[in-house]
């Protein structure tokens, strides 16, 4: 029993740390959600569930031996939260809502994806050392993580001081936090000293 307690710590303390950004994410989407009406909150949790699902199966995979994870193309992934964040400045608002910079489910799978490639790195070596029981462990901890990373998101998302906040700086604000995540994927992968060698 004691191993199982263990194991889940260190699935919790790894999850914990290659996701804290998502916090940020999340938040900022559940305003959006809140403000506009898009994404809607179950897009929200389930893209969430989605990007993950998809980035534990691809180091699952790799784990295996069955895929090779070309480091650090994945970091080209951070292209789409750019992307998205470029699109939604530029689009004219004469509001004072924030843009909807994410729509629906899809959206937010992509950019839980692409916030989240560089989990990989971290994840496949831990999910080849581990036995079939632990892996069982670790996937129904990062379940339960991220139904609480979504309900804190929700709870920052409807605080009135960060209501408040998007709401007057909103129309750049989140938008801008999509191009910084998009920035930092980028930089922090090593893809851009490959671009330029």
């Amino acid at each position: 029993m004691t191993d199982l307690i263990a194991t889940a710590v260190a699935a919790a303390l790894v999850f914990a740390a290659t996701n804290i950004d998502d916090v940020i994410v999340l938040t900022v989407l559940f305003v959006a959600a809140r403000s506009t009406g898009r994404p809607r909150p179950w897009h929200i949790v389930g893209g969430q569930y989605l990007g993950i699902g998809a980035l534990v199966a691809a180091a699952v995979v790799a784990a295996a031996g069955l895929l090779v994870v070309p480091d650090p193309w994945t970091g080209l992934l951070g292209l789409l939260p750019i992307a998205l964040g470029v699109r939604a400045l530029l689009a004219r608002r004469d509001d004072a809502e924030p843009p909807a910079v994410v729509g629906g489910l899809l959206g937010v799978t992509g950019v839980t994806i692409a916030n989240g490639a560089d989990n990989i790195a971290v994840y496949v070596p831990v999910f080849r050392a581990l036995d079939p029981i632990d892996g069982l462990v670790w996937l129904l901890v990062f379940v339960a993580l991220i139904g609480l990373w979504c309900a804190v998101a929700a709870g920052l998302g409807g605080h009135p001081a960060v209501v408040r906040l998007v709401g007057r700086a909103g129309h750049w604000l989140v938008p801008a936090v999509f191009v910084a995540i998009g920035v930092v994927i980028l930089v922090s992968s090593g893809v851009l000293t490959h671009l330029t060698a």
